[in-house]
């Protein structure tokens, strides 16, 4: 699927592979009043190849929720989106009224070697964005393939810069315990298996959690 505002070349790296087979999971119970959390990303975050309560975005609602942190969830990733395109579909997104947006965007710029100038100035707009629309930003630290040497280091330290700069809650190593870990991947080596996503729920749930058990008065302008 090429995402909005995006070419033709946005297609999913990695794609063609068949659905993982993975127990399905029952609807979180949501009580009304809860926050609205959309989580904006690529194919890690649609959890490519399985169903969508396999995907790390409801492995965190399920472990928030069993933590006594209820939230309301909505996915929308989109497979083969880089930031260019999830800055596109923004305006759309924020029409929903989210409280916080998880940023998960940047995976496919470094594998189609977007310079990170361009990407750092989307994801930077996008998070300026959010705070606009009234919704606090988490983000979502990526790493570049490692033989890309230079160009991942650079890549890499695009995050914590942003985060500091701007002062949003990062996940600095989101991928951690799966990237480049063959049993937590599909066969791609690229997509992760449900246990892959629960592995990353746990990696992206305990920043979530601080977010939201703030008072959303502390936390709208991005500082205490």
């Amino acid at each position: 699927m090429v995402p909005e505002g995006d070419s033709g070349e946005a297609r999913e790296i990695g794609d063609g592979y068949g659905g993982a087979d993975a127990a399905l999971h029952a609807a979180v119970d949501v009580p009304e009043g809860a926050p609205k959390v959309v989580f904006l990303g690529d194919s890690l975050t649609a959890g490519l190849h399985l169903a969508p309560s396999n995907a790390f975005p409801a492995a965190v609602q399920r472990q928030l929720a069993d933590e006594g942190v209820p939230f309301e969830l909505q996915n929308a990733g989109v497979s083969g989106d880089t930031s260019r395109g999830g800055l596109a579909r923004l305006d759309w997104i924020m029409k929903g009224g989210p409280d916080v947006v998880v940023i998960g965007l940047g995976a496919n710029d470094a594998l189609r070697g977007q310079s990170v100038e361009a990407t750092e100035q989307n994801l930077r707009e996008i998070v300026e964005r959010v705070r606009a629309g009234g919704a606090r930003p988490v983000l979502l630290g990526m790493d570049a393939p490692q033989n890309l040497g230079e160009y991942a280091a650079d890549f890499a330290a695009m995050y914590p810069r942003i985060s500091e700069e701007l002062d949003v809650p990062l996940v600095p190593r989101f991928l951690d315990g799966v990237g480049g870990v063959p049993e937590m991947n599909l066969p791609d080596g690229m997509h992760p298996t449900p246990e892959g996503h629960d592995r990353l729920a746990e990696n992206v749930a305990p920043v979530l959690r601080g977010l939201l058990e703030r008072a959303p008065e502390s936390a709208a302008g991005g500082g205490d």
